[in-house]
């Protein structure tokens, strides 16, 4: 009987999923607004609260819904990041282990190398001020890491850009959320955020000399070094 009402359960929660996804997508229930209270979504479909949840549930993992504890889901629009978010869950199960981060590290640095012969050819010059922007916080924040870490995230996130593509700023993000776990349990040192701006300096060189082979063996250089740098503090072969 426990089997069959789960089953019922999950059937009922289906379809509502069906119904108010479509409801999102048809700009019934608009970005940013909170989803109808709990009361009224069962009192409308005739369903348990236990539905209610499940179907929420699978609604944020859709993207769809921003579900936090204790306050009403909002909905989200439909697009790249929301798209992007709907894969957290299978990430972080890949993130449990060091072969799953490398992988997942590994399609990064097949991105970015992209991302910078693309630069090297092709941004004008309001893509290279931005880079350099970037490049002059990411200097002056040396001495700081927790600074230093986000100038090095809006770096690289002007890479994302000059491209034009709206998919790929998204997958930026992605990566700096799911990555950071990583990277903040990693040791503050002013000496390796020196290491670590030279080394977007002379991918920015190389970006400002038209020169893509050069562009990305130095990319491909960075990130080398910042995956040992990885290693060395989990303990772990690169």
């Amino acid at each position: 009987m426990a089997k069959e009402i789960e089953k019922n359960n999950s059937r009922a929660a289906d379809e509502v999923v069906r119904c108010l996804a479509a409801k999102i997508q048809a700009g019934d229930y608009p970005d940013g607004s909170p989803l109808p209270a709990e009361r009224s979504l069962m009192e409308e479909y005739n369903i348990s609260r236990t539905v209610v949840r499940e179907a929420v549930q699978a609604l944020s993992r859709q993207g769809l819904l921003q579900a936090r504890p204790r306050y009403r889901p909002v909905v989200r629009k439909p697009g790249y990041d929301a798209a992007i978010s709907a894969l957290e869950n299978v990430v972080t199960h890949l993130l449990n282990d060091h072969a799953g981060v490398r992988n997942l590290f590994d399609t990064r640095i097949m991105i970015e190398v992209s991302l910078v012969r693309h630069a090297a050819t092709h941004a004008d010059k309001n893509d290279i001020a931005a880079l350099n922007a970037a490049l002059a916080e990411n200097e002056a924040a040396i001495p700081d890491s927790d600074l230093f870490y986000q100038t090095d995230k809006a770096f690289h996130a002007v890479l994302y850009d000059i491209a034009r593509n709206p998919v790929l700023p998204a997958i930026h993000r992605a990566y700096a959320t799911w990555l950071e776990p990583q990277w903040s349990q990693m040791p503050r040192l002013p000496e390796r955020n020196a290491e670590n701006y030279q080394a977007h300096r002379r991918i920015y060189d190389a970006i400002l000399l038209r020169d893509p082979d050069l562009a990305e063996q130095c990319l491909r250089e960075h990130l080398t070094s910042a995956w040992e740098q990885v290693c060395r503090t989990f303990g772990e072969k690169p």
